[in-house]
């Protein structure tokens, strides 16, 4: 059992709290009120930003000394939207919002993850007809492997786990966040993620 903080409660962070407080885990779910990100953040091993890409910097940023020592886990897109609400354009091209925050937040241990799917995959991976792939990004060796576990703990697979390198190569699976409006306006809102065929 671990102590999580999901920050963010919409269908993002709602979907992956209640998966993981169903996995056995203590979760604490932090909406918009004034200090509820800090209060969760403090008294959590591992932090879950589920909040809007755009904003997560600024928000994270400012929760410095509670995320000290932390593990976060980025799930997030920073994005430009276009006209109909879907993503147009990446917030840090040549960089990643995972790189950002690492930048921002030294003293915590950032890892990139499940950021490549429609959010529903998330937490009920084998529900898709072919396996899907999961990509972890991040420095620190015990904090990917804690991450590793967690998602294990929402149905993904060890197979299916894939581990990128440093946080850097967030960069890719950002930028995969490209072809989501594509297929979404070809395919509709069912359920996918970015896989790789082997």
């Amino acid at each position: 059992m671990t102590t999580i903080a999901v920050l963010g409660n919409g269908r993002v962070g709602g979907n992956l709290a209640t998966a993981l407080t169903g996995a056995g885990h203590e979760v604490t779910v932090a909406d918009r009120a004034p200090g509820a990100a800090a209060d969760a953040a403090r008294t959590a091993r591992i932090v879950i930003n589920a909040t809007p890409g755009a904003g997560s910097l600024e928000r994270l940023a400012a929760l410095r000394e509670e995320l000290s020592g932390k593990i976060l886990v980025d799930v997030a897109n920073a994005t430009v939207d276009g006209p109909d609400g879907l993503p147009a354009d990446l917030v840090y091209p040549g960089s990643s919002l995972a790189e950002q925050l690492q930048e921002a937040l030294p003293e915590t241990r950032v890892v990139k993850t499940l950021n490549t799917m429609l959010f529903p995959v998330m937490t009920a991976p084998a529900t898709l007809t072919q396996a899907p792939d999961v990509f972890l990004s991040g420095e620190d060796p015990q904090a990917k492997q804690s991450v590793r576990e967690l998602l294990i703990d929402l149905g993904w697979r060890k197979e299916w786990i894939t581990d990128l390198g440093g946080i850097q190569t967030a960069r890719a699976t950002e930028a995969a966040i490209l072809f989501v409006p594509h297929v979404i306006r070809s395919s509709g809102f069912t359920p996918f993620a970015i896989s790789i065929a082997r």
